[in-house]
């Protein structure tokens, strides 16, 4: 007995976890499925006209790494249900083991009652009893054989509805199988079909090679003119403030640091397509990209922006190529809005998480937004700060 209450146990514990565990996978699958879709509206927004471009290139990627991601999560999901499925058929085991021990018990009492079946036998037994007391002992045995019978008949049906009801939940479970097949199929096609859009983007961008080199010396400009330009403004913040003695807000500065991972983003929905840091052109794979200070998000056309954290403006500043610029400051941290068409703060104004920032200047049929993260004058990766 002891031992089927702890197989029990276990086997509700691993169900549990198995629960859990698809609440898990069917979240991160609802996201990459999220961005995927996103990134299908942004492809559209690219007019046909246009040539192929390296953030068309990026997004086709990007799309490729996500549906990877997503078949990956697929194929969890199906080892989940095989898993679901080993357990299911302990139990279908373990039922019908009891089933048989119960069939077994009755064939033996039916078989006593069989031999005992004629009234009048019971009759002489009862008679043959030495005293009372034996008398009712054996009209006890008599009668709880009877009972014992048809309560044994009622525990073996009780049994296999069970057994029954385990059996169809295996059924189920073979369907909903099936079906994860049958997509992890589906998305596998549309990876392949997406593998190849990129390869045949890749071979357009390589005849322009000449034209991108002129483009990527003019995008360095504009990269090293911001470095520059924020550099300075940090700097002198930070100057002002030992000047002043005024005191950076610790506390605040304590919370920012708290949040590291967990941060919301500047933006409803968005997809990175330039990334923190130097990396290689993904066509020319001998050419350095400019040192990207933050990361570029592509979002929908005119997006808002928002304020990843309680702080103050510090700055509002026009950029070349970057157009309208935020600082915010968060005691020792700073926040850089860039790309906005208009500005919804003023300098000094005290704001906080989730606040409109400004709404961004339209790039086609979409639009971009350039944000940075800064401790002091010490740049700041901020995939590693924004929730996932």
């Amino acid at each position: 007995m002891k031992r089927w209450l702890l197989l029990s146990v276990c086997l509700l514990a691993t169900l549990a976890a198995s629960g859990q565990d698809v609440s898990k996978q069917s979240e991160r699958k609802r996201k990459i499925e999220e961005e995927i879709s996103f990134i299908d509206n942004q492809l559209k927004a690219i007019t046909s006209k246009q040539k192929a471009s390296t953030q068309q290139l990026t997004l086709i990627q990007r799309r490729v790494t996500d549906r990877k991601a997503l078949i990956s999560e697929i194929d969890r999901k199906i080892a989940g249900i095989n898993d679901r499925m080993t357990a299911k058929q302990r139990e279908i085991n373990r039922l019908q083991k009891e089933l048989d021990t119960l069939r077994t018990y009755q064939e033996n009492l039916i078989r006593n009652t069989y031999k005992n079946r004629d009234s009048r036998v019971w009759f002489m037994y009862l008679l043959s009893s030495e005293n009372i007391g034996q008398g009712y002992r054996r009209y006890a045995f008599l009668k709880n054989l009877a009972d014992a019978v048809h309560e044994q008949a009622g525990k073996i049906r009780e049994k296999q509805g069970e057994l029954q009801a385990e059996r169809d939940s295996m059924a189920d479970i073979k369907a909903e199988l099936q079906a994860s097949r049958l997509e992890r199929e589906s998305e596998y096609k549309k990876l392949q079909a997406e593998e190849k859009k990129s390869k045949e983007d890749i071979k357009k961008l390589a005849k322009s090679e000449k034209q991108y080199r002129a483009d990527l010396a003019a995008k360095r400009k504009e990269v090293e003119r911001l470095d520059k330009e924020i550099q300075k403004i940090l700097r002198s913040t930070v100057a002002d403030q030992k000047k002043d003695k005024t005191k950076v807000d610790t506390a605040l500065s304590d919370q920012f640091a708290k949040n590291k991972g967990k941060l919301p983003w500047p933006l409803k929905q968005g997809v990175i397509t330039e990334r923190f840091g130097v990396h290689n052109h993904p066509v020319y794979t001998n050419l350095k990209l400019p040192d990207n200070p933050g990361v570029t998000f592509s979002t929908t056309k005119g997006a808002e922006v928002y304020c990843v954290f309680d702080g103050e403006v510090r700055k509002i500043v026009m950029m070349p190529g970057y157009n309208q610029c935020v600082l915010v400051q968060h005691g020792s941290y700073f926040t850089f809005y860039c790309k906005l068409a208009k500005v919804s703060v003023k300098s000094g104004q005290k704001i906080k998480t989730g606040d409109v920032i400004g709404t961004l200047e339209a790039d086609g049929n979409g639009s971009s937004l350039h944000f940075q993260i800064w401790n002091g004058t010490q740049k700041q990766n901020p995939e590693q700060w924004l929730k996932r």
